[in-house]
């Protein structure tokens, strides 16, 4: 068994395995939000690492490929924004402002109740920006003097919270247009609400990612602004 789990391409085939299954679980469910398959996914493969012992630093080598492949998976969603660059175009002032208003409100609302409660610098600067994709957050929680690693988390809980609970609350403010769906979804749920949004319509897909990518670079600024200001 121990020389099964030294083999780096063990842990790459199990990941993908755990994944799918995870994915027809939720498939089956019809997409159900409770039953989104990273949600199904990461504690069991939580719980198989702590079973066989395995490092997490061994593991993440096993799997760097996955790593590896999520860059071309990030410039293909650029794909469906060009194919819809029209109507983008004529969407720019509405876009813009949604956008600001997206960025400045998850800034404000995560650090403002973590000051609210005393919380100390470093988790703020870790918790500040939440919103965008894992590596912006990262660096920036760097930048700011926060813990790198508590960023990726809560980053990944955000995309998860926020992929998992969009729909029942689109639905529930009566917000038909997948436009507006798909861009909030992507500015507020980065990467895993882009993927949620594909999974309704494809226009919503194409406007998360659009959020996506336009928040990633929207918060950046506005963190690296208020850091020299403050």
């Amino acid at each position: 068994m121990n020389d099964l789990l030294s083999i780096p391409i063990f842990w790459l085939v199990v990941t993908l395995m755990i994944f799918e299954g995870a994915d027809r679980i939720s498939r089956r469910s019809g997409r159900y939000p409770l039953c989104h398959p990273v949600l199904l996914a990461t504690p069991v493969l939580i719980g198989l690492l702590l079973a066989t012992g395995t490092p997490y630093p061994a593991y993440l080598g096993a799997t760097q490929v996955l790593g590896f492949l999520l860059g071309p998976a990030v410039v293909g969603l650029a794909v469906p924004i060009w194919q819809r660059r029209d109507l983008i175009r004529r969407l720019a002032v509405p876009l813009g402002l949604s956008l600001l208003a997206g960025a400045v409100t998850a800034i404000i609302s995560a650090v403002g109740i973590l000051r609210l409660f005393g919380a100390p610098e470093e988790i703020v600067a870790s918790i500040a920006p939440r919103a965008t994709t894992t590596p912006v957050a990262m660096a920036m929680a760097s930048q700011l003097g926060g813990i790198p690693a508590l960023a990726a988390v809560i980053v990944l809980f955000a995309g998860v919270v926020g992929a998992m609970t969009a729909t029942p609350l689109f639905n529930a403010m009566k917000i038909r247009d997948y436009r507006a769906r798909g861009f909030a979804l992507g500015v507020s749920a980065h990467g895993f609400g882009a993927a949620r949004a594909f999974q309704v319509d494809a226009t919503a897909g194409a406007f998360a990612s659009l959020g996506m990518a336009l928040n990633a670079v929207a918060t950046a600024l506005l963190l690296s602004v208020l850091a020299v200001l403050l």
